[in-house]
């Protein structure tokens, strides 16, 4: 006989073991954290001292998108440092990768913050105040006053005062007492609110305004024009998106200058005499200083500076005169005026390739001493420059950028230019070159430093600017307050209590007003008791400080 041998009992399973948290979700949590951190009012407010800091070097160094000329200065006084720093976007920071980033994180910062508490504030703008509190007295201000007006007639008294100081006012009652609730400064948070969204709207209008704008700087003698074209600029900026068919088309041509000085030299105002209008039109007449520039379609001319353009006159050996000939000399010291320039003629010689140019200094009110020139007054009451005269080959075909304003050294230390002859120069005095040639000296013309700027951001960031003010007023003048009130029936005299507490969020302090709104409760309470109206109410006020509730 054979026997089934039992089954064997199942083997127990293994405890389970706490399951641990997937690589996604683990990712999920840190990047929230990461976000509740980087949307923190505090990290904003860190970020944006960190973009005012960004700014200072922009401030302190010379920058390309204003001036290509400082910074080659710049190297060549530092070249050591300079390097070191243009690695750093030093010389390009508010078009550098790390501004950017930081302006960027702020704008993140500050819209990640303020979305959800705006959507926070427009739930409690819905949300009638809270009910009042169990134990008025433990408010940090309280009163308690007593009336025969049954409770509802008290209340309503206390309403009636609450709405004539434009608080918001809910009735309710609970365990048959009934109560009242009010607030009133919710606009003290719509303050705040707005500061930090005028705030990123005046951040995008900047952006904006850097990334749609331009601007550009030209020199312009009395007597001659430009149209706005980013060829003509001596130094040209724009934003990333802007194309050259975006430049509007408006010619500027100078007719007069005028500098007018105090007793004291130093320079009054600088006033010029411009006519502007669309290319090939005669244009209108307008009048522009250095605060007063003209305003054109979204358009503006500023009055930068001034100075002064030497005229000569050139006759070579073989009788040919260019007459009127000058260039722009740029000042080099603004108490006198005194001015360095160059002026190079390089189409003068017949068959030879000869080349002249004129370096000089000029004197508004020149004073010679020991055959050297200088200036003693920024006005032009005796005009004399100081020439040196080169003959030989200029350059300006070598496809190598050099200045206007200043000859090529290499090509006079490569002796390609030679000094020929110098001098002082009065007006009408002349300087004869060995080869025949007569420089003379006809005068001067002045000049006017042109900035032509465009900022489709500029309207919108001053409405910023605007709303960043009121939502600041309305943060500093403002104060969040709520007002309870409870009326219960006295037993041992079968009058009403009224019980009423004060609560005052922020700065300020909250017991004047609250003791004001008592006395006319008072006052109130007795014009409608008929019993007491004729003599001074005898209900007893407590006020009594506590934790809030």
């Amino acid at each position: 006989m054979s026997t089934v041998a039992p089954p064997r009992p199942a083997a127990a399973p293994p405890p389970s073991s706490p399951a641990r948290p997937s690589a996604v979700r683990r990712l999920g949590g840190f990047l929230l954290r990461q976000w509740r951190r980087l949307t923190a009012m505090r990290t904003a407010i860190v970020l944006l001292f960190l973009l005012a800091l960004a700014a200072i070097p922009g401030s302190l160094l010379p920058q390309r998108s204003l001036s290509q000329a400082n910074v080659q200065q710049y190297f060549a006084d530092h070249p050591t440092l300079a390097p070191v720093l243009d690695d750093l976007f030093l010389f390009d920071v508010f078009s550098s990768p790390w501004f950017a980033a930081v302006y960027l994180l702020l704008f993140v910062s500050l819209i990640g913050c303020v979305l959800p508490r705006a959507l926070e504030h427009a739930r409690a703008l819905r949300t009638p105040p809270p009910p009042a509190p169990r134990r008025l007295t433990r408010l940090p201000d309280s009163a308690r006053l007593d009336t025969t007006l049954p409770a509802g007639a008290a209340l309503d008294a206390v309403e009636e005062e609450l709405r004539v100081r434009r608080y918001r006012v809910v009735r309710r009652e609970r365990g048959g007492v009934a109560e009242l609730s009010a607030e009133k400064g919710l606009l003290k948070e719509t303050g705040n609110l707005v500061f930090h969204l005028a705030l990123v709207a005046l951040l995008l209008g900047l952006a904006g305004g850097k990334l749609w704008g331009y601007e550009g700087s030209i020199l312009v003698t009395e007597g001659d024009r430009f149209c706005n074209s980013f060829q003509q600029y001596d130094t040209y900026s724009a934003g990333a998106l802007v194309d050259s068919g975006d430049l509007s088309p408006v010619c500027v041509g100078l007719e007069d200058f005028r500098a007018e000085y105090e007793e004291n030299l130093t320079a009054a105002s600088f006033t010029a005499d411009i006519t502007y209008g669309a290319p090939g039109e005669e244009g209108s007449p307008e009048v522009i200083g250095v605060n007063d520039p003209l305003r054109v379609d979204g358009d503006r001319v500023y009055v930068t500076g001034h100075g002064f353009s030497p005229r000569f006159t050139v006759t070579l050996p073989d009788g040919r005169t260019f007459a009127d000939v000058s260039a722009p000399f740029l000042p080099v010291e603004q108490s006198t005026m005194s001015s360095e320039g160059a002026l190079k003629l390089p189409d003068l010689g017949a068959g030879s390739d000869d080349q002249l140019a004129l370096q000089g200094f000029f004197a508004p009110t020149g004073l010679v001493q020991d055959d050297i020139l200088t200036s003693i007054d920024p006005r032009p009451l005796a005009p004399q420059v100081a020439v040196v005269a080169f003959q030989g080959y200029l350059g300006l075909d070598s496809g190598l950028p050099q200045s206007v304003y200043s000859l090529d050294q290499s090509q006079i230390e490569r002796g390609r230019l030679t000094e020929v002859a110098r001098g002082n120069l009065s007006v009408g005095e002349s300087l004869d070159l060995p080869d025949g040639t007569t420089v003379t000296f006809d005068g001067y013309s002045e000049f006017a430093a042109l900035q032509f700027s465009h900022d489709p951001g500029q309207v919108w960031v001053l409405g910023a600017a605007i709303a960043v003010l009121a939502g600041l007023l309305g943060m500093l003048l403002l104060r969040r307050e709520r007002v309870f009130a409870r009326a219960d029936t006295d037993p041992a005299t079968g009058g009403t209590v009224l019980d009423v507490g004060a609560l005052t969020r922020g700065s300020g302090d909250g017991a004047p007003r609250f003791a004001a709104l008592t006395d006319d409760l008072r006052a109130v309470l007795a014009s409608r008791d008929p019993a007491r109206a004729d003599r001074a109410p005898s209900g007893s006020a407590s006020s009594t400080g506590g934790t809030s509730a």
